[in-house]
């Protein structure tokens, strides 16, 4: 498989990557682009002077976003695994 050199600017800076497939160039650019937009609205809306206090924001904004999601899923999972085993007992006293 070949390699795809690609440039993204984040913050007004060139950062260039090295990605294995065409599906890694468009998650790498859609999430510099996510990145930019979400600079661009901690700059317009707080009173923030410094690019690598903004930076932390964004890292903090997309980690909580991540951790709510895992948390959710394993969560959901759980509400699951607990459905499908009341179901059992119900279908073994059932069948007794």
């Amino acid at each position: 498989m070949e390699k795809l050199k690609v440039n993204v600017v984040i913050a007004g800076r060139t950062y260039p990557l090295i990605v294995n497939s065409e599906l890694e160039e468009e998650g790498m650019r859609k999430a510099a682009k996510l990145i930019n937009n979400l600079i661009l609205n901690f700059e317009q809306n707080y009173a923030v002077a410094d690019k690598q206090d903004v930076l932390a924001m964004c890292a903090l904004q997309f980690a909580s976003k991540l951790e709510i999601n895992s948390l959710q899923t394993s969560k959901e999972a759980t509400e699951v695994l607990n459905k499908v085993n009341e179901l059992t007992h119900m279908l073994d006293d059932h069948l007794k």
